[in-house]
C-alpha cells in the first residue's frame, strides 16, 4: 500500500516504513508524531483512490527518530551565483535547507 501526499507544497510517495524529508513546519518541541492529512491519492495495489484535490478522511501517521529536534536533517549545500557581465561584479551566497525526517508508521483510510 502506498500513498501520495502534500507537505510544504511539494507531493510525497509514501509507504509503510518509508523515511521520507518533509519542509519544517511548526509543530511542538516534545511531539513524536505528525499526521500528514493532505493525501492526495491512496493505491492498495488493487484499488485507487483519488482526491479531488485531497481524499477525505485519510491520513498518514508519521513518527520522528526520537524527538522533532533530533529529526531535523541539514540538505545539500547550495551555492547560488549572481553575475553579471562585462561589470567586474560577482556575487555567490552558501544556502543549506533544513529538513524534518520522519517515518511513515501508517496509512489510514
Amino acid at each position: 500500500m502506498y500513498a501520495v501526499i502534500e507537505q510544504g507544497g511539494k507531493q510525497y510517495k509514501v509507504a509503510q516504513g518509508d523515511y521520507v524529508n518533509i519542509e519544517l513546519t511548526d509543530i511542538d518541541a516534545d511531539a513524536t508524531s505528525i499526521d500528514l492529512d493532505k493525501v492526495l491519492m491512496v493505491s492498495d495495489g488493487e484499488d485507487i483512490k483519488v482526491g479531488t484535490p485531497y481524499l477525505q478522511g485519510a491520513k498518514v501517521v508519521a513518527s520522528f527518530k526520537t524527538t522533532a529536534e533530533e529529526g531535523l536533517v541539514k540538505g545539500p549545500k547550495l551555492y547560488p551565483t549572481h553575475f553579471r557581465r562585462r561589470k567586474d561584479s560577482q556575487r555567490r551566497i552558501g544556502h543549506r535547507q533544513k529538513y524534518l525526517q520522519v517515518v511513515v508508521d501508517s496509512i489510514e483510510v
